[in-house]
């Protein structure tokens, strides 16, 4: 099964780009209720996900930076911890359950390597527990 059947395109995700300051994507986070988020950059490449530990990681590490003074500093100057890849519009199934292990959502990027939408867990777990209980189902008649 094809990519495009679970795309959340973009204009329904909550993203931020590299020129986001700290303060923005915390404050976007925290009102969504979100832990990581696709991070891109002007022109709409994504560049990696930056998580609730990626911040608090260089909040305690990066000198002179603090919550008063994160309006100053952008997400680009954030070390992310984990590259979380992302897979083409014509990936398959296979493809997003592998990354899926490791990562919250799959980022979807079209042939430009520009961001298109996630592909959230949840729904790769219930079409793989769907696809699961379809068959055990028509193994039993």
């Amino acid at each position: 099964m094809n990519v495009a059947f679970f795309l959340l395109p973009k204009q329904d995700v909550i993203a931020v780009t590299i020129h986001s300051t700290l303060r923005q994507t915390l404050e976007k986070m925290e009102y969504h209720r979100y832990t990581a988020v696709p991070m891109l950059t002007d022109d709409g490449r994504y560049v990696g996900t930056v998580t609730e530990g990626d911040l608090l990681w260089y909040f305690k590490n990066a000198e002179g930076v603090s919550f008063d003074n994160a309006h100053r500093h952008l997400l680009e100057e954030v070390p992310l911890r984990m590259k979380n890849k992302p897979v083409h519009i014509h990936a398959q199934m296979d493809d997003l359950i592998e990354l899926a292990k490791v990562q919250n959502f799959v980022p979807v990027v079209d042939d430009y390597d520009r961001f298109i939408g996630i592909v959230r867990r949840s729904d790769i777990i219930e079409y793989c527990a769907n696809h699961m209980f379809g068959r055990e189902a028509a193994g039993k008649q």
